[in-house]
Order: structure tokens, then C-alpha cells, then sequence
């Protein structure tokens, strides 16, 4: 599974392997649950209140997972999100914060209590408010992506 965060694109909706890596790396670099205990990928991507979106590691990395607050709150259909280059989902003037958002995270490990300004398919703007970012790191210590949550946001 985890091999195939690079290239095409794959349905990781229900992938145990894929819900493992981000609950596992979530609480191994940030050090809380990211999903209620005893839950499983379904939950995570069909009932959690709260966004989670991962890109891959590609050069213009682009979304592999996408759960349905994701998809609600940015308005793009799973298929079209998991094919999208993941800088779009901020505006031209704003992709250079956002940038440097990422690189921070990718010194750091993670950013906590993270405001950005965010663009859904629509093209209405909103504001991510207390999220989380984090690098999508297998048991083993390798890289496989970055990693967002954030149960808060607002029209801008």
C-alpha cells in the first residue's frame, strides 16, 4: 500500500494499511489519538467531525486521501481530490506561506494550532483554524507524506 502513495492514484478510503499510518504517525509525532479507540479507516473517513487530507511525496505532491469532512469543506468529489496537486488548494499569493508551512513541518515533525487561508473548488475562501500538520512517517522511520487536520474553519 504504502509504495503506492507515488504515482497513481489509489482508493486508500477503507486501507487498514494506509488508517495505520496515519493514526500511527499521528500519535507517534504529535502524541495524541487521531481517531476515537477502537475505531477503523470507515470511521475515520466517513464519520469523523473533523478534516483529514494527505499528499504523497511526489515533486508537485498531490492528495492521496481525502475523508468526507475533507470533501465536504473543500467540495471536491473523492476522485477529483486525490488526483489534485495539493498546493491548489490555496490561492497563488497564498502558496507561499503555505509552503513554508510545509517545509517547517518537515523540520519539525509537526505544527500545532496552524491558521491558513484555505480555497474550495468553488472558489470560496475560508480560513483553517487550529490544525494540524504532520509528516506521514512509517513504523520503519520512512517518509510517505504529510498529513492534515483541523476540525475548525470559517468563511473568509
Amino acid at each position: 500500500m504504502i509504495e503506492r502513495l507515488e504515482g497513481n492514484a489509489v482508493d486508500l478510503s477503507a486501507d487498514e494499511a494506509f488508517f495505520d499510518l496515519l493514526t500511527g504517525s499521528f500519535q507517534r509525532i504529535v502524541g495524541l489519538p487521531l481517531a476515537i479507540p477502537g475505531a477503523g479507516p470507515d470511521w475515520l473517513y466517513s464519520e469523523a467531525p473533523f478534516v483529514v487530507v494527505a499528499h504523497n511525496r511526489d515533486a508537485d505532491p498531490r492528495f492521496v486521501y481525502a475523508n468526507k469532512a475533507a470533501q465536504n469543506c473543500f467540495e471536491y468529489p473523492w476522485a477529483e481530490f486525490i488526483t489534485l496537486p495539493s498546493r491548489l488548494s490555496a490561492e497563488l499569493p497564498d502558496r507561499a506561506e503555505r509552503q513554508k508551512l510545509l517545509d517547517a513541518v518537515t523540520q519539525n515533525g509537526f505544527i500545532d494550532c496552524y491558521r491558513g487561508l484555505r480555497i474550495a473548488k468553488s472558489g470560496r475562501r475560508f480560513w483553517i483554524e487550529d490544525g494540524i500538520v504532520w509528516q506521514l512517517v512509517d513504523r520503519d522511520g520512512n517518509l510517505r507524506g504529510q498529513a492534515a487536520t483541523f476540525s475548525k474553519w470559517k468563511d473568509a
